[in-house]
């Protein structure tokens, strides 16, 4: 699966935001309506819970052949064998999430600056998550990305690109025809009543 992902509409799930009565539920509607890649990410819960969870999900996004990747904790993407993982800058960092990681599994790295960008490349990266770039609800503290450093890491690296943080309809034209292969969504997408709608819209006016 790692060598040909489509990043074109990476959700990140989050309990605090969801309509949804389930982490489960919130990620089939999202595949239902297209979402191609899962990014569970859990702050709050012990790591049995996660585990558990990781588990369930997991079994989900196998039907709709979609990737799961596990948000910081490499300890549970290694226990329940997802697709990979995906790590921020005060996390491990990248290469040596690569080296416990293997070659075959998807190690994605958040970047807020073209040195960051750079960096991860050199470490093995398969694809970045470049943001924060419009102020979101979901990460207060997150520094916000210019589209002019947004451009000079499109320049210089050749990893996957996939803009996050205050992704959604009104914000969606201005990525598009920049070679960004994907927009990463939270709450345009969980946190609607109609969650398979959302995806689907979202994912439609990306592609159109």
């Amino acid at each position: 699966m790692k060598g040909n992902v489509d990043y074109s509409l990476y959700l990140c799930t989050d309990r605090g935001l969801m309509t949804s009565p389930t982490i489960e539920d919130s990620v089939e509607q999202a595949l239902k309506g297209g979402a191609t890649v899962i990014q569970l990410r859990e702050k709050d819960c012990s790591s049995r819970e996660f585990y558990e969870l990781a588990l369930r999900v997991k079994a989900i996004t196998q039907r709709y052949n979609a990737p799961l990747i596990i948000n910081d904790r490499v300890d549970i993407a290694l226990a329940v064998d997802a697709d990979g993982v995906h790590v921020g800058q005060s996390d491990l960092p990248c290469a040596a999430v690569r080296a416990i990681m293997g070659p075959d599994k998807i190690v994605g790295v958040s970047a807020s600056s073209l040195e960051e960008a750079v960096q991860a490349q050199k470490d093995g990266a398969d694809y970045l998550g470049v943001g924060a770039m419009y102020a979101t609800s979901t990460k207060d503290d997150a520094e916000i990305v210019s589209m002019d450093e947004l451009k000079a890491i499109r320049r210089t690296v050749d990893l996957p690109i996939v803009v996050i943080g205050g992704i959604n309809a009104r914000t969606i034209p201005n990525f598009k025809h920049m070679g960004i292969e994907g927009i990463a969504v939270v709450s345009a997408i969980v946190a609607q009543a109609d969650v398979e709608g959302a995806a689907r819209a979202l994912l439609k006016l990306w592609k159109d």
